[in-house]
């Protein structure tokens, strides 16, 4: 299966402004606006994205619920509208992040969750039954549905969770505990450089020369010496 080489660049995630508290830059702290650029096509509840960029957005709704509008690049036109839970995670990052689900062969891959930088949670995105169901049944888990079947549903749809069956459960707080471990798309590091192994340490410098020779032939040299002494001073005594 292709997978998504296209992620969200570091320099669209929408962190716009040039002072920390320009207004640009608090307005997309309250909506999350990010930059979503892709090269080849991927499913969201309801659509399929083809290649381009895309802006994305949390709804500001008066309900305490999580809703999403995916708009086109120059931000004219709304895509779709889309209704979302709490994804939480256990260490923020400092940059966007997207999760997707598997999904068969030749099927573009649905995008499961949206993390905004610094967040501990993400925004994980509900799908119509059908949808849900054939994720469902390609990933043998669980997944997010609703009914809603447009955006003045979105605050009052049902949300719950589909299997491969096509049966339905209430969105129970163990389902965070119940999900399998998403792949995150995000910029591998390269492999870190190998370590050469330290040089082996010199060997400590001896403290007296080695000997390099036997005292054997210096003692038989003055035994040779002390003959020749005695025969001369008996040829001395005799003459």
């Amino acid at each position: 299966m292709n997978r998504l080489k296209a992620l969200a660049m570091a320099t669209g995630f929408g962190i716009v402004g040039a002072a920390m508290l320009a207004p640009n830059a608090l307005a997309d702290q309250w909506n999350k606006r990010t930059i979503l650029t892709v090269n080849e096509p991927i499913q969201v509840p309801g659509k399929v994205l083809q290649p381009g960029k895309y802006v994305m957005k949390l709804m500001d709704s008066q309900s305490d619920r999580h809703v999403v509008q995916i708009f086109t690049g120059d931000e004219k036109q709304i895509i779709t509208t889309i209704l979302a839970l709490p994804n939480y995670r256990l260490q923020p990052t400092g940059k966007t992040e997207f999760s997707f689900w598997e999904t068969p062969p030749g099927q573009p891959r649905a995008l499961r969750a949206w993390f905004y930088p610094g967040d501990n949670f993400g925004q994980e995105f509900a799908y119509p039954k059908n949808e849900a169901v054939n994720i469902a049944t390609y990933t043998k888990t669980v997944v997010p549905t609703t009914a809603a079947e447009n955006e003045s549903q979105l605050t009052t749809a049902t949300v719950a969770t589909v299997d491969q069956q096509g049966q339905e459960q209430p969105l129970g707080d163990n389902y965070q505990q119940q999900q399998p471990p998403a792949e995150v798309a995000q910029s591998t590091p390269p492999p870190a450089a190998e370590t050469p192994a330290p040089a082996p340490a010199p060997e400590p410098a001896p403290q007296a020369l080695p000997k390099t020779g036997s005292p054997l032939p210096l003692i038989g040299l003055m035994g040779l010496l002390s003959l020749a002494g005695f025969f001369a001073m008996r040829l001395v005594r005799e003459s």
